[in-house]
């Protein structure tokens, strides 16, 4: 899974704890209804997965220096904004609850196995590569370009329930 995808979680789960529609983070308005979970999202990117505030920004809508900002001023608000402290327990205790249910695999071996179930087709020639982690188990899946989405399919459908991520290496 990419930072990309699990930002883009964080803001699905942070907006159904609030209750506004999918993808209004991104809106743009100061209105507090969105802008404190909005600034509650970004907190919880950077601090539970270290997602880069560029990727943060470009699917937020603002730009770095915004995101920035919401970090810097975590730590005011949550000591004196009730409405934020409040909205941010309850997202953090949800995001933390769902990270336990996860499964993190152990060796490479269960990775390699994991994939191979699923019908994982390894090329002998390489074009790319796939960089597959999950904790600190790491495998690298050759394969072609015809094979390249069908195998991120496989490798999104299969992993499903694990905490991973992953890295393309072009050849």
């Amino acid at each position: 899974m990419t930072n990309r995808e699990k930002f883009e979680l964080i803001c699905d789960l942070t907006t159904n704890i609030v209750g506004l529609q999918k993808g209004s983070l991104a809106f743009k308005t100061r209105k507090q209804e969105i802008l404190v979970p909005r600034m509650v999202a970004t907190v919880i990117g950077i601090m539970t997965k270290d997602i880069h505030v560029t990727t943060i920004a470009d699917i937020i809508k603002k730009d770095r220096t915004s995101v920035l900002h919401y970090k810097k001023s975590h730590k005011s608000n949550y000591a004196s904004f009730p409405y934020y402290r409040n909205i941010f327990n309850k997202v953090y205790d949800a995001f933390t609850e769902s990270e336990k249910i996860k499964v993190v695999l152990e060796s490479r071996k269960e990775i390699c196995r994991c994939l191979i179930n699923a019908g994982i087709k390894i090329c002998a020639s390489p074009q790319v590569k796939i960089k597959i982690k999950s904790g600190k188990a790491t495998y690298v899946l050759p394969t072609s370009y015809l094979d390249f989405s069908k195998n991120i399919d496989i490798i999104k459908q299969s992993l499903k329930e694990v905490d991973y991520s992953t890295e393309i290496i072009t050849l």
